[in-house]
C-alpha cells in the first residue's frame, strides 16, 4: 500500500523554494508524495525546470509525485512541455 509521505501546499510566491523544500524530504519518502498546487494560478519558466528536477529526482528514488489542485492552465504548460506524464493528478 501506497503511503504519502509528504503533503505540501505550494504558495504561488514560493514555488520554488516550496519545491526545493519538498524535495530536501524526499530521502525520507515512500510510496507518494502530494503537492497542493490550488493556490497556483501560473507558473513561469524557472517553477517548471523546478517541477522537472523535482520529478527527476522523486523518480530516481522511486517515489511517485501527486499534484493536487492544479489549473488548467498549469495542467496545459506541463502537457506542452512533457512533464504531465511524470505525475499524477487529483482534484
Amino acid at each position: 500500500m501506497a503511503m504519502i509521505a509528504v503533503w505540501l501546499k505550494i504558495d504561488e510566491q514560493r514555488v520554488v523554494p516550496a519545491l526545493h523544500e519538498a524535495a530536501e524530504k524526499l530521502d525520507s519518502v515512500e510510496g507518494e508524495v502530494a503537492l497542493d498546487f490550488s493556490s497556483v494560478q501560473r507558473i513561469d519558466s524557472t517553477a517548471v525546470r523546478a517541477l522537472e528536477e523535482f520529478a527527476r529526482l522523486a523518480e530516481s528514488k522511486g517515489v511517485k509525485v501527486v499534484l493536487r489542485g492544479v489549473s488548467v492552465s498549469i495542467y496545459k504548460v506541463l502537457k506542452l512541455v512533457q512533464l504531465a506524464p511524470r505525475f499524477s493528478f487529483v482534484s
